[in-house]
């Protein structure tokens, strides 16, 4: 193998080297996956270090490439794989192919000398057989189309040369390819015609009969039917064989240029069915159907073209106008003159302009009905000039981009498959394996993000490796950076239908595409991606919408945004090293979640997240209500930012946007989906090391496993809390631990302990007690005190509390100390001021995202309601409360609020509806130790003995909260 430039030339010496430099080349500048060159280097057993060795080959290639003066960017990395750019003019195959096929096209038009003349032109590019020093099996599979390309139109021009008379000319020739090619019967049936055709009929039997015995000693088979009757006629002197062909002159007959319909295609029914009835009208509609790569957009248009093709009696057209192609898309004028040549219209009469092509165009339809599939636009101008100008005509266009310009046209955006149609898909291509395990198919599909590609190629590689199960592939898809390369079957991927989407963007576009990538799954605002690409919003946002135009990117809501999963994977493979994206986008995320949060917060309590200048991409909350939307929409990426922070190994980053948005995760309600995230926090702040960080994160660690019912877990968290302070000199969170300590103590029923608790933080030694350890402190003295009967104790300390609160400010705490407050007057029986306290604090509780509070108060607000005699408005409220505190996931929380709406009901006279919630209250309280519920539900299980005795021995004063 060799390397010639108008300069140089230079022989591949290295094996590899030419390996991987003929399978580039076959595939003529499309993407080669990896996996395929590594069986192509190693055509069995890949050594563990094939990847490396792969990368170590292409970069000698690379330099190979740069002796001969050539750039070395002519091999192109990709994330699946690679490839060469190279062009239709730059591969003497490539040159071969189009000579032939303008060779045949003249041929077609009657021009034989022309054709002749083409198909010799091409053959005359030949050297030899191709790639003979190329040892790998691999490589011989790929190129032996080649050798098939050559024996076809040395075949076919053999042909046109005796029906041109030059039997005599080529007689030489033939022969010596019947020896070269004994099996083939069509060169052995040139040379018989040519033999008669110069006077030697006994020679050319001679042939025949030697054909014949090779065939039966080494293949046990006849000759074929064509040649027999060749032989036939030769024995019975046939005339006409002794003179040539004349031209045939065809009438006009109706062009049949559709591919194939596959058998298996898969769901889309009405939507087939709507656009059939489109293209069945009386005056058929233009047709244009766009999508993302992958979306089936082909295969949908050639189905519902094949439905509608009785309808066009005169021929159903079909071109591939490259819109995304590894070749240059075709201009309107080639276009045109492509389809012409469908219609049977001879060369000399194409006249060479775009403006007169497409006259002819229109002229030749004006009295056809004809289907016309232009499929793989590139956009809208590409596409006007072709557009017919009889209503008779029918139309359907397939693109990538959105062709807003055509009026009149019925458009598809076509999205990814339902689910139900991406598993019937699968189960189509895959048979007997796909039902047999249907929750794995189920999950195949998901993995492959229904789209139609995806599922196609991942129900190929099932085909071809009939021992995998389906859950086999699972398995394979289920790692991010695995799912694109599993998605490869015989050179077609999904990433290359990626590759050929992205290369046509503006190098703007492709920037902006590539760091999305590394935003989390989940849609996200325009600001989020300004934040990554370095771009002030509004840019951002106008190349955000150019991407959704060319389906990169969806646009689920005004002003929100989305990848594809498929698509996210690919374009996070293009930006897995730009760490400065990174730092900006975990940066946007911080300071807006810190901004946003700051409404809900004492501000000392934030004294962590004091924090520079905010970058331009954070928004500025004007109003509470508008930062509290902002936070509503924003949660999951938050979430998913703080990990990926973990991930990255940005610690500091990692503990700061999970201290940030705590509280308000605890107005959500924690769970367990966010034990994770608080584990990564405390990793990442003894990485720091940060003592203070480090015992922040475990006190919001505990207070999850306070949620969730884990008290065990959620005690040994705080006296770690505390054993940290106490280590580092950190009284204020000390004073945070101990308060939370005292609340936690309150839960299990440990009044004395819980009120030591309280006390202990009130008398930590700080110059200066922060506002927010003071709230704390009163606060949870209140809420003590009210769950042990002591109301004057408890109305004092919540009252000293919302003193605080007023003080510094802050909704959330204000909120809170309203809702303590009014508990305490409905327990002294004040129901006017407790319905009004109660009602207050709800507004405020949900201003601030306090849904746990918001459910509790909501709970008690119907107990007041309850005691007013308002039974159906009790029983609303109390709904609704036990509805958000499942939401919320507080066990303690769902315990209190089956309690209280089991009173309600039993009120109305309900009493089964009440042992139901009295008992499933008594199970959960039960099970986590909570003792003042479990004495609530035991109560109204009518043991009074039980729960009086249960209640006596925490330490409550007042009996009568049993049944309030």
């Amino acid at each position: 193998m060799q390397i010639r430039t108008p300069v140089t030339e230079i022989t591949v010496a290295a094996a590899r080297e030419r390996i991987l430099l003929a399978l580039l080349l076959l595939r003529e500048g499309q993407l080669v996956p990896v996996q395929q060159v590594i069986a192509a280097l190693w055509d069995t057993s890949p050594p563990l270090t094939a990847r490396a060795q792969v990368h170590s080959c292409v970069s000698r290639l690379r330099r190979l490439l740069r002796r001969a003066g050539l750039p070395e960017d002519l091999v192109v990395t990709e994330p699946a794989g690679y490839r060469i750019k190279v062009g239709p003019e730059d591969l003497d195959a490539a040159l071969f192919a189009a000579r032939v096929e303008r060779g045949r096209a003249a041929a077609a038009d009657g021009d034989l000398a022309g054709g002749r003349d083409e198909l010799r032109a091409a053959l005359s590019l030949w050297r030899g057989r191709p790639l003979t020093d190329v040892d790998s099996d691999v490589v011989r599979v790929a190129a032996a189309h080649l050798d098939e390309q050559w024996t076809a139109a040395m075949a076919f021009c053999l042909d046109l040369e005796l029906r041109l008379d030059l039997a005599e000319e080529i007689l030489a020739e033939v022969a010596d390819l019947v020896e070269r090619f004994p099996h083939h019967e069509q060169f052995r049936g040139h040379l018989m015609t040519a033999l008669v055709r110069t006077g030697r009929r006994a020679d050319a039997l001679a042939v025949f009969r030697r054909g014949r015995a090779l065939l039966a000693e080494e293949l046990g088979i006849e000759p074929g039917a064509e040649l027999v009757e060749l032989h036939r006629r030769i024995l019975n002197g046939d005339a006409a064989l002794l003179l040539p062909q004349a031209p045939r002159t065809l009438g006009r007959r109706a062009a049949r240029c559709l591919p194939r319909d596959i058998t298996d295609f898969a769901g889309r029914a009405e939507l087939v069915q709507r656009l059939v009835g489109a293209l069945r009208d009386e005056r058929p509609e233009v047709v244009a159907i766009d999508g993302m790569a992958g979306t089936g957009k082909t295969t949908l248009a050639v189905r519902v073209a094949h439905a509608a093709a009785e309808r066009y009696p005169d021929g159903q057209l079909y071109l591939d106008l490259r819109g995304h192609s590894d070749r240059a898309p075709l201009d309107p004028g080639e276009a045109i003159g492509a389809l012409l040549r469908q219609l049977g219209v001879p060369a000399e009469r194409v006249p060479p302009g775009l403006d007169d092509r497409a006259v002819l165009w229109r002229t030749e339809l004006a009295d056809r009905q004809v289907l016309v599939l232009l499929d793989n636009a590139l956009g809208t101008a590409q596409v006007l000039p072709l557009l017919p100008g009889t209503a008779h005509t029918g139309v359907v266009i397939t693109s990538r981009r959105r062709l807003g310009g055509l009026d009149g046209a019925q458009t598809v955006s076509l999205d990814v498959l339902p689910l139900d149609d991406a598993v019937e898909l699968l189960r189509r291509t895959v048979g007997e394996r796909a039902y047999a395990d249907p929750a794995c198919t189920i999950e195949v599909a998901e993995l492959c993000g229904r789209l139609p590609l995806a599922v196609r190629l991942a129900g190929a590689r099932l085909q071809h490796r009939p021992s995998w199960s389906v859950s086999d592939l699972a398995v394979r898809l289920r790692t991010a950076n695995r799912r694109l390369p599993e998605l490869a079957v015989d050179g077609r991927t999904v990433a290359a239908a990626f590759t050929l989407s992205y290369q046509q963007l503006a190098v703007p576009l492709r920037r902006l595409f590539a760091v999305l990538g590394l935003h989390p799954s989940g849609d996200f605002e325009p600001a989020a991606a300004a934040a990554l690409a370095g771009l002030p919003v509004h840019e951002a946002e106008a190349l955000l919408e150019d991407l959704v135009d060319v389906h990169l990117v969806e646009a689920p809501a005004a002003g929100r945004y989305r990848l594809h999963d498929l698509l996210r994977d690919y374009a996070a493979q293009l930006a897995q090293d730009d760490a400065e994206a990174l730092l900006r986008l975990l940066d946007h995320y911080l300071y807006s979640v810190v901004g946003a949060t700051r409404f809900t917060e004492l501000s000392d309590a934030r004294s962590l997240l004091r924090l520079d200048a905010p970058p331009p991409t954070a928004p500025e909350f004007a109003t509470q209500p508008e930062a509290r939307r902002w936070l509503e929409r924003e949660l999951p990426n938050v979430l998913s930012v703080a990990r990926l922070a973990a991930e990255a190994g940005r610690h500091r980053h990692t503990c700061m946007l999970t201290r940030a948005v705590s509280p308000l995760l605890f107005g959500f309600g924690f769970g367990e989906a966010q034990l994770d995230l608080y584990e990564r926090a405390i990793e990442a702040a003894v990485a720091l090391p940060d003592a203070e960080l480090e015992g922040e994160s475990r006190n919001y660690l505990a207070a999850v496993y306070f949620r969730t019912g884990r008290l065990t877990d959620a005690l040994a968290a705080l006296q770690t809390v505390i054993r940290i302070g106490e280590r580092e000199n950190l009284p204020r969170l000390i004073g945070t631990a101990l308060t939370n300590l005292a609340m936690l103590y309150s839960r299990l029923g440990q009044y004395p302990e819980a009120i030591a608790s309280a006390e202990a933080a009130a008398d930590i030694a700080i110059d200066e007690v922060p506002p927010s350890l003071e709230f704390k402190r009163n606060s949870t003295i209140g809420l003590v005190h009210t769950q042990a009967g002591n109301y004057a104790q408890a109305l004092a300390a919540n009252r000293r509390g919302l003193a605080v609160a007023l003080r510094i400010g802050g909704i959330r705490p204000v909120a809170i100390m309203f809702g303590e407050l009014g508990l305490v007057h409905l327990h002294l029986g004040h129901l006017t001021v407790a319905t009004a306290l109660l009602r207050r604090a709800l507004v405020l509780k949900r201003d601030s995202v306090n849904q746990y509070g918001a459910a509790e108060t909501l709970s008690k607000l119907g107990t007041a309601y309850r005691l007013q005699g308002r039974i159906t408005d009790a029983i609303t409220c109390q709904r609704a409360a036990r509805d958000q505190m499942e939401r919320v996931a507080d066990v303690s929380g769902q315990c209190l609020a089956a309690n209280d709406l089991a009173l309600t009901l039993r009120a109305a006279g309900r009493g089964d509806e009440a042992d139901w919630l009295n008992k499933e209250a008594y199970a959960k309280a039960s099970r986590i130790g909570d003792r003042y519920e479990q004495a609530r539900a035991l109560a109204g299980l009518n043991r009074m003995d039980e729960a009086v005795a249960l209640f006596t021995s925490l330490g409550a004063r007042d009996l009568t909260a049993l049944t309030r």
